[in-house]
């Protein structure tokens, strides 16, 4: 028994172009988007192209060939092609793919691809049925078409959606704690980031656990094995090092307004565990910079 071919769909082709691609440009700036249903067997290339150009698969199939690979795809899947590689993508001939793009370029697009890991030699990211990767396509789309003030920052705030869509799927969380010996320098450097970033805010050792997504047992040992000093200790000597460093270069400041600016809520605390690490009173240590 044979298996009926999918019913032929119209042929459509649409491209809209950024109204103010100048904003931004040095950064990044989404150029055009689009969206066409091929017809069967098109093929566009071999060709180059100097941006960046996202396809994101809608519905049927076809083949992309890249750096001498050839990858069979279809629904839910997205490709990249680089500025300046040679490339080349053929619609299936019985179910040609429907599919939407996005152009771009910026000094900060190579990064952002390079930090998720899409590139000519990995420029396949798989999302199975995720409906708003392609409804992410139309809106940079229905941006442009609108031609408002704000439509260029609508499309890059777009774009930076999906390519975050494509670093979860590139490189997928573990939630679940990973063994000790596993990935724990990149666990530690995940927590130090937050704990430097955050340092001023009430943070607590559990929120910083729940925010990166793991236990907070597991997280405080992993830390203590790799810094030597608890999650605890490290956050109170970084805030205490800001508040040494503010006595230092902003003596407009009060002691108690130095200690809210890096998280001590209680300016007497403060006082106390300043002068317990560094064998000095903040307002001594600030006397004794003054006579100098």
């Amino acid at each position: 028994m044979s298996i009926p071919a999918p019913p032929k769909r119209p042929e459509s082709y649409y491209v809209v172009s950024n109204p103010r691609p100048g904003i931004d440009s040095g950064r990044l700036s989404v150029l055009f988007s689009g969206h066409s249903q091929t017809k069967p067997g098109h093929r566009p290339g071999p060709k180059i192209v100097d941006y960046y150009l996202l396809h994101h698969i809608v519905s049927g199939k076809g083949v992309y060939t890249c750096q001498g690979r050839t990858y069979e795809l279809g629904a839910g899947d997205s490709f990249l092609i680089e500025p300046g590689k040679l490339i080349n993508y053929m619609a299936d001939l019985e179910d040609p793919w429907h599919y939407r793009w996005i152009a771009f370029e910026g000094t900060e697009a190579a990064t952002m691809l390079r930090d998720i890991g899409l590139s000519s030699e990995q420029p396949i990211v798989h999302t199975g049925n995720k409906r708003h990767i392609a409804v992410l396509f139309h809106q940079v789309q229905s941006a442009f078409q609108s031609r408002s003030p704000g439509s260029n920052l609508k499309a890059n705030g777009c774009l930076q959606l999906l390519l975050g869509e494509y670093a979860d799927a590139l490189m997928p969380q573990q939630k679940n704690a990973p063994e000790l010996t596993s990935g724990g320098d990149q666990i530690v450097q995940q927590a130090l980031n937050y704990l430097s970033a955050q340092y001023a805010e009430p943070i607590t050792i559990e929120l910083m656990a729940a925010a990166l997504g793991y236990n907070r047992a597991y997280l405080s040992t992993l830390f203590k094995q790799h810094t030597g000093l608890t999650p605890v200790t490290f956050l109170q000597r970084l805030r205490l090092d800001k508040a040494r460093h503010l006595l230092r270069e902003r003596l407009e400041l009060t002691v108690e307004q130095i200690a809210s600016s890096v998280g001590f809520q209680d300016p007497l605390y403060f006082s106390k565990q300043f002068k317990r690490h560094y064998a000095i009173a903040p307002t001594e240590y600030r006397s004794s910079l003054v006579k100098r």
